[in-house]
Order: structure tokens, then sequence, then C-alpha cells
């Protein structure tokens, strides 16, 4: 199956800071995988590489077979939820979807528009502004922005954060039915098993294992902490001859 998402060798570093050390992994089209790392992994800027925000010092990057940070076509394609993501603050709901739709080349930005406040439950703040939304609406105005021209390759930067549990189980179901490829950065393994059938755990800007969510579930519990497992992975790794 023919690949969505590749990196390849990639470096990327903030001054003396090396925040990716040769990383390579892909994900075939249609793939749902979770990017696992603890804190300061690099998966922020691994993310910010494959939306094209950033180059990489070394090494390339390919979304759709083409260079995310140069070519601006394969961006229609792309959906990006950032970490704390803000809209824009001053506009309404409404208008932020409307914006965002007919800048992505949605074809009816207001009928999108409607269709998916319905979808993700937030009809009742349409003229609501931005800066009063509570931080859990505003991860819902965040989630549709990413999805509202039907992407067909997603990035989602701790997805799941500031939604309560049922609304945490509509957006997953959300999010299977658009059948898009999918990458998730996550530190929580359960956030990863619930969104996700594969994994790419990286510490330190390199991959340390890769593999179904099946043979992850094997390393440690769901509810464990993602740094417990990458310790224990880094032991074993020292540990063969």
């Amino acid at each position: 199956m023919e690949a969505a998402i590749e990196l390849n060798d990639v470096y990327k570093a903030y001054g003396t800071t090396v925040a990716l050390r040769g990383l390579s992994f892909s994900v075939p089209e249609g793939g749902r995988y979770a990017l696992l790392g603890p804190n300061g992994a690099g998966k922020t800027t691994t993310l910010r590489l494959l939306v094209g925000l950033m180059k990489p010092d070394r090494g390339s990057v390919r979304v759709l077979g083409a260079d995310p940070s140069s070519n601006y076509e394969v961006k229609r394609y792309i959906g990006y939820l950032p970490e704390d993501a803000t809209p824009y603050l001053t506009l309404t709901v409404r208008e932020n979807l409307e914006y965002i739709a007919a800048l992505r080349g949605v074809e009816d930005p207001r009928d999108r528009a409607e269709e998916i406040m319905d979808l993700l439950g937030i009809r009742q703040y349409e003229r609501y502004r931005v800066s009063a939304l509570s931080r859990g609406n505003m991860q819902r105005l965040a989630i549709a922005l990413a999805i509202i021209h039907k992407p067909r390759v997603i990035f989602l930067d701790e997805p799941l954060n500031y939604l309560d549990i049922p609304t945490q189980e509509q957006v997953i179901k959300i999010l299977s039915d658009l059948n898009a490829t999918t990458l998730v950065a996550t530190h929580i393994m359960s956030v990863a098993g619930r969104l996700t059938d594969h994994a790419v755990i990286i510490s330190r800007g390199r991959v340390v294992w890769q593999g179904t969510f099946d043979g992850l579930r094997k390393l440690g519990r769901e509810d464990e902490p993602i740094e417990s497992v990458v310790a224990r992975l880094m032991t074993n790794a020292e540990q063969v001859p």
C-alpha cells in the first residue's frame, strides 16, 4: 500500500537543542497511527514539519508524495489540530467556520459550517465570539476547523484534551467516519488506543518502537505512563548484545 506520510532520516534543531535525530517512519494511505512519546520527544515538531510550517534541517518529509513546506496544493488535503489550538478569538464560531471553509476551497462554506456545527454539537454557540467559549467548546470548534474541508490526511496533537467522556466518544466516531489517513500525537497510551490501531514511539527525536497497537499492549498497560514504557524499551535495547 502506498505511503501517505513519509519521513526519511529527518533532523531538526532549534539552535543548540536537537529535536529530531534521524527520524524515519511512514504511514500507509488510510492508516490510523499514533505518534507516542514523552513530553519533549519531538512529537509537535514532527507534526509541524508534516503540515509544512517548517522545513527539516536534513532529510525529507512527504505528504501524499509532496513536500508540504513548498507545495501549496497538498495543503488543501491536510487537516491539522495543534495542541491548545486557538481559533480566531474575535470572530464568532460561525465566522471562524465559514472563513476556514472558504479558505480551504469548500464549495458552499455556509452549508458546510452548519453541517459541522450540528455534527460536533456547537450550533447553539454559532453567534458566540470564540473568546467567550469554554475550553471544551473551543476544542470542539478547533476539531471542526481541522476537518471542515474533509481532508485526506489529518494530523492531531492531543485531540481529546479538555473534552468530557461523551464528547470524546463523539469525536472518535467522527474521525473514524472520515476514513482519512490519521496521525495522532499524544503522550497518553489510552488515547492512542482509542483513536488508532498502530503506534510509533519516539524518544529524544528517534523511533524506539513501532508496530500494531495489539503489540504495544504487550509492552505495558494502557494506563501506564509512556515514560515507563520508553525506559523499559531503552533498557532492553541496551541489553541486546
